[in-house]
């Protein structure tokens, strides 16, 4: 406190950066706009960036931005990767980057990902500030706390968001609406208001501009109508092959969707899309959060039978059908790989349109029914996708190993005395009435850097009091350690764990279920007269 009689003295602190000449310092902007809120557009970041730069004394001389791009990866973003090949190669005339939130390098499902971009700006001498943010990066620790908690939550934001749009998607389709793609060769896109009346058919390439509005099937002209039911009888009562179809079509000046020419392949779509018949189905394919694309079993899929008009009577569908599933019935498995084999060698590599394209060759379905999956079919004939689809296996594998390990857990609360009641259609589990235990095994994945990382999802569903956490070895062949986790401990619905993870997770790792086994034996207390 100020001595009597002399004023007081203030203490305002400078952000101003510039050199002590007055000199401005030179700085980049990274701006990333996705398809987000207008406070993201890349006009509003600059301006905010500018007005930054203009307070602290930065001279902005570069602008890298990725308009459009989504941040759950790297992919397409081809501003951020220049940027940061500039910044690692020393081609950057400046030494600072200016950014509106930690957000605009991504919302990556990975937190260590935009952690990483940001380490290799300042490895090579270059500092990151983020403009619109309510903390100074300045390397201590409350900023990076605060950096780690707000890079979870952009990832959690696109989580929650995805999970969202999916269900609101399945919810339309199982009201009868179609949810994007083409529609096919015979069919239309119709579209209609809130109330279901019509508002006309939408042409090839028009979108929907009213978000109320819905887009159903319906019959397309009579001459195309007319193609598709003798393409049905020709398969079914003619018994013609795909490409038999295709030729005569094809003689016959017939153009396809397009004005394309007709191909087994574009035959065989026909024969097995259920759309035909009327039934909406979606889901057959996931692409969630940018993952690789994967097949999703038919039990799975999102459908609502008889929304739309039917241009195929059920009864000629069902029937191509048994002639298709019978084709490959009929064939050995050495034959079905002699003919992948040789589709193999004539196209140099192999893929679901290659098969269904290929004459004499059972559809891509088929093999994946045969042998468990494409990627199964694949190797057995020596050949290796670009991308790597081993996860697909190994879930498989885990999946497959679920119920041991579920079998392991009843057991292991049967012999200490301990009461368990399993829901089948959740496989939750009330341990002696009076907690509940979900179960899950998590498989292991290795980061380009060599660390291993396990992703775990707790079931918000549920709400179990207790969360078992089957930690996969690296192989992912057994399990490594097991996690308790309770729920009232765990405040995110997503959990990124690593090989060494600090006292507040790691203090429920267990090298055995013994712990747990312990929680729920019931000892006998006997009654005391």
């Amino acid at each position: 406190m100020a001595e009597s009689g002399e004023p007081l003295r203030t203490m305002v602190i400078d952000w101003n950066q510039a050199e002590p000449d007055g000199t401005l310092i030179r700085a980049a902007q990274y701006v990333r706009m996705s398809t987000e809120h207008q406070r993201y557009s890349t006009d509003n970041q600059s301006a905010s960036i500018r007005n930054y730069a203009e307070a602290r004394g930065y001279e902005i001389v570069r602008t890298y931005a990725d308009e459009g791009k989504s941040g759950l990866d790297l992919k397409g973003r081809t501003a951020l990767r220049r940027l940061l090949d500039d910044v690692e190669n020393r081609k950057s005339d400046f030494t600072a980057v200016l950014v509106y939130d930690v957000s605009r390098w991504g919302r990556f499902q990975d937190p260590d990902e935009a952690a990483e971009i940001e380490l290799r700006c300042r490895r090579a001498g270059v500092a990151v500030h983020y403009c619109a943010e309510q903390f100074e990066n300045d390397g201590s620790i409350g900023s990076s706390i605060v950096k780690t908690v707000k890079r979870v939550m952009a990832g959690e934001y696109v989580r929650e968001l995805s999970v969202k749009v999916f269900a609101g998607q399945a919810n339309l389709i199982r009201q009868g609406f179609r949810q994007g793609g083409a529609a096919g060769f015979g069919l239309r896109r119709m579209l209609v208001d809130e109330t279901g009346a019509s508002k006309g058919e939408l042409r090839s390439g028009q979108q929907k501009s009213i978000a109320t509005d819905r887009v159903v099937l319906v019959p397309g002209p009579a001459d195309e109508v007319a193609v598709v039911k003798e393409l049905y009888a020709l398969f079914v009562s003619n018994r013609m092959s795909e490409t038999e179809i295709a030729i005569e079509f094809n003689r016959r000046g017939i153009a396809n969707e397009g004005g394309r020419a007709w191909t087994r392949g574009t035959i065989h779509q026909i024969l097995i899309n259920e759309k035909y018949i009327g039934h909406n189905v979606w889901g057959r394919t996931s692409f969630k959060l940018k993952k690789s694309r994967s097949k999703v079993p038919s039990s799975a899929w999102i459908r609502s039978d008889g929304s739309f008009e039917a241009i195929v009577d059920p009864a000629a569908f069902q029937a191509a059908q048994a002639i298709i599933r019978a084709r490959s019935e009929r064939l050995s498995d050495a034959t079905m790989l002699q003919l992948l084999a040789a589709a193999f060698e004539r196209h140099g590599q192999l893929s679901g349109l290659i098969i269904d394209e290929t004459e004499g060759c059972p559809s891509s379905g088929c093999y994946g029914q045969r042998f468990g999956s494409l990627l199964r079919a694949y190797a057995l004939v020596g050949f290796v996708p670009d991308r790597d689809y081993r996860y697909l296996e190994i879930n498989k594998a885990i999946r497959r190993m679920h119920p041991d390990v579920f079998e392991q857990v009843l057991r292991g609360v049967a012999t200490v005395g301990g009461k368990v009641d399993r829901d089948p259609s959740t496989d939750l589990l009330t341990i002696n009435d009076e907690f509940t235990v979900s179960l899950a095994l998590v498989r292991c994945c290795t980061t380009s850097a060599g660390s291993l990382r396990w992703k775990v999802r707790l079931d918000a569903s549920l709400s179990p009091d207790l969360t078992v956490v089957v930690r996969m070895d690296p192989p992912n062949r057994k399990p490594m350690d097991f996690y308790l986790l309770p729920r009232l401990d765990m405040h995110e619905a997503v959990l990124h764990l690593c090989e060494y993870n600090g006292l507040s997770l790691d203090a429920y790792r267990f090298d055995t279920l013994d712990r747990f086994f312990a929680m729920t034996a019931r000892t006998s207390i006997q009654e005391v007269a």
